[in-house]
C-alpha cells in the first residue's frame, strides 16, 4: 500500500496527539468559515422569503375568499302558486295578448301560416261559456296580430314584423290611426298607467310616450347580471312587470326600477296539462290581471283552459 506523506507548511501544526491540525489563518479554514457564514445567511434569507410568500398567500386566499363570497350568485326566488279555478278556452285561438278591461277579458291572436284556420283577432273571451266574441280583425295576408293594451280610452295593437301598430277607439273598436316603431318586431304591450311598455322578443323593453308614440326610454332586463331575452306577453301588476319567456314555461317578475328579475314562476305543470288535453296546444303565453277582483289568469296558444292562479305579490 502506498504511504501518504503529510507535508507541514506554515498554516499547519502538530497537536498533542501527533495529528496534523490547521491554524485559523489557513486558507481552507477561512473558506470553511466563509461557507458556514454564507450558509447561515442563506438559511435566514430562505426562511424570511418563505415567510413572506406564505403570508401573502394566506392574505390572497382570504381576499379571494371574500371576493368569491361577495360575488356568490343568489338564485332567483321561485314564486309558488296555486290554481284556484280554470275556465274553458277556445283552442282555435293562437294567443298573443291577454288582459282585463272594464271587467271583460280581452284576447288578441295571431295567424301563423302553419295553422291556416287561425286569424288575427281582438275580442272578448267569456269565462263562463268559453265563447270568444271577435271585435277587430286585421288582414292576416298582410299582418300578424300581436299584443294589445288599453290606455286613455284607446286600444293599441302591435303587429309582428311590419313595424306598425294600430290605434282603436276603446268603446267602438273603430280604427283611429296607426303608429310606427323601429323595433325589428312587435310582440307584446302593457302599461304602467303613463307609458306603453313594449316587448320585441329581445331582453329590452321599450317605453313608448303616448303623446307621440315614440320611445321615452328602454329597460334592459337581467337575471343575476345576465340578459333575459325572448320576453313575450307582458302584464303590469302592482308595480312590477310580469313577462312570459317565449318557448319556456316560465313567467318572470321584473322590477321596473332596474330591470332585474326578482322572482319567477315555473308553470310547466300547466303547460304539460294543456298539451295532454290538446295535442295541438302550443307555448305558454298570456297573463291577465283583473284589478277589480285582484285575480291573475294565465293561458297559452291554443290551450283548452284559462287558469286562475293565486300567489303572493
Amino acid at each position: 500500500m502506498r504511504r501518504m506523506t503529510v507535508r507541514i507548511n506554515k498554516y499547519q501544526g502538530v497537536n498533542t496527539l501527533g495529528k496534523v491540525s490547521l491554524n485559523k489563518e489557513h486558507p481552507f479554514c477561512k473558506l470553511l468559515r466563509y461557507n458556514f457564514t454564507l450558509s447561515k445567511y442563506m438559511r435566514q434569507l430562505s426562511i424570511t422569503l418563505f415567510s413572506i410568500i406564505f403570508l401573502n398567500s394566506c392574505s390572497g386566499d382570504s381576499e379571494n375568499s371574500g371576493s368569491e363570497t361577495s360575488q356568490f350568485i343568489q338564485p332567483t326566488p321561485v314564486i309558488n302558486y296555486a290554481v284556484t279555478k280554470y275556465f274553458a278556452h277556445d283552442t282555435s285561438l293562437f294567443t298573443e295578448g291577454l288582459l282585463f278591461h272594464n271587467g271583460h277579458l280581452f284576447e288578441s291572436t295571431g295567424s301563423p301560416e302553419e295553422f291556416p284556420q287561425t286569424r288575427s283577432l281582438i275580442g272578448i273571451s267569456d269565462l263562463t261559456t268559453g265563447k270568444f266574441t271577435s271585435k277587430i280583425e286585421i288582414d292576416k295576408s298582410r299582418y300578424f296580430g300581436e299584443g294589445i293594451v288599453f290606455l286613455n280610452n284607446k286600444l293599441y295593437q302591435l303587429t309582428y314584423k311590419n313595424k306598425v301598430g294600430f290605434i282603436y277607439d276603446a268603446k267602438t273598436f273603430k280604427r283611429m290611426g296607426q303608429f310606427k316603431y323601429s323595433n325589428n318586431e312587435g310582440w307584446s304591450l302593457t302599461t304602467d298607467g303613463t307609458n306603453l311598455i313594449m316587448s320585441d322578443g329581445t331582453d329590452v323593453l321599450t317605453y313608448l310616450d303616448t303623446a307621440k308614440l315614440t320611445p321615452a326610454k328602454t329597460l334592459r332586463v337581467t337575471e343575476n347580471g345576465y340578459p333575459v331575452d325572448k320576453l313575450n306577453e307582458l302584464e303590469f301588476i302592482k308595480g312590477f312587470i310580469y313577462a312570459n319567456i317565449w318557448t319556456s314555461d316560465f313567467i318572470v317578475k321584473i322590477d321596473p326600477a332596474n330591470g332585474e328579475v326578482v322572482g319567477k314562476f315555473d308553470l310547466s305543470a300547466l303547460a304539460n296539462e294543456a298539451k295532454g288535453i290538446n295535442s295541438n296546444a302550443d307555448v305558454l303565453n298570456g297573463i291577465a290581471y283583473d284589478s277589480i277582483s285582484d285575480k291573475v289568469y294565465v293561458t297559452g296558444k291554443r290551450w283548452a283552459n284559462i287558469y286562475q292562479i293565486q300567489f303572493s305579490r
